[in-house]
């Protein structure tokens, strides 16, 4: 995911800041507790296609990882 695209995007429901999860391919709001996926690139920011993240994933502290 292109690092200038994940400075501009926020999470839909509470506007704040979005973690990208290379791994999992998905992008974690931890205010409000959800991960969206990213499909072939694109991140889908609807909170219906977002899967809640449980109170691990939530509180696991975040570093900071390439994001190419």
């Amino acid at each position: 995911m292109d690092t200038k695209l994940l400075e501009l995007l926020v999470c839909p429901v509470t506007k704040g800041p979005l973690i990208f999860d290379r791994d999992k391919q998905e992008l974690l709001s931890r205010s409000a507790r959800l991960a969206y996926p990213v499909r072939d690139g694109i991140p889908i920011l609807l909170e219906h296609e977002a899967r809640p993240l449980s109170d691990e994933e939530a509180a696991r502290p975040s570093s900071p990882a390439p994001l190419a």
